[in-house]
């Protein structure tokens, strides 16, 4: 059996006839603006959402380090960096509890990770999927 399908193709869309069906197929024009913008504020909403997840678990005497990664961070670029020259010794070598409050401590973004994660990711498909 021959296919009697008819195809017309050209970059605003295509056009397919068989037999009495035609059907057309057509790119929306700002689909490609549309999901950048929906996947850059889907960024921006982790990376922002991080900053302020991290800093309850953060050891803080001061407030400098957590103020480090809001000044160390460009928000959407899906990097947090907490720059103070004491955050990495911070990170790795500080106890994971404190006296004066034992969720503040090192290792924190694994920590809030833990306790937050599934709400990240869920406002983060909010957000990419068109959602406000």
């Amino acid at each position: 059996m021959a296919n009697d399908s008819i195809v017309f193709s050209t970059p605003r869309g295509q056009v397919i006839k068989t037999g009495k069906t035609t059907c057309k197929i057509q790119w929306n024009e700002d689909f490609g603006k549309q999901k950048t913008e929906q996947f850059s504020r889907a960024q921006k909403f982790v990376d922002s959402e991080v900053l302020r997840l991290d800093s309850p678990y953060m050891p803080i005497k001061t407030g400098a380090l957590i103020k480090s990664g809001q000044l160390g961070t460009v928000v959407g670029s899906g990097e947090v960096n907490y720059i103070a020259p004491y955050a990495a010794a911070q990170y790795y070598n500080t106890a994971q509890g404190r006296s004066y409050d034992p969720q503040r401590g090192g290792m924190w973004f694994e920590r809030m990770k833990a306790d937050h994660k599934d709400e990240i990711i869920r406002g983060a498909q909010k957000l990419a999927a068109g959602g406000g």
